[in-house]
């Protein structure tokens, strides 16, 4: 799982692979602003078919905290 997650935040976000972190913070450490936060969720949901709801985007401060909700999400 993290390293789906991984290559759709390259993708969006355009950060290096390497900064990619469990423990990389998505909007300080990775500049994801809430326009590329949103193209990531919208990119995960495609990706992995799910539906991410809006009201819990706030719950995700790092690339762990993504991870770990995708991975209750996908079973």
């Amino acid at each position: 799982m993290f390293d789906d997650v991984r290559d759709v935040i390259v993708e969006t976000v355009g950060c290096e692979t390497t900064a990619v972190t469990p423990e990389a913070r998505l909007n300080e450490d990775l500049g994801a602003d809430s326009l590329a936060a949103m193209e990531l969720i919208m990119a995960l949901e495609e990706k992995l078919d799910i539906e991410i709801d809006d009201a819990e985007l706030d719950q995700f401060k790092t690339v762990n905290d993504l991870v770990s909700y995708l991975e209750t999400k996908v079973q």
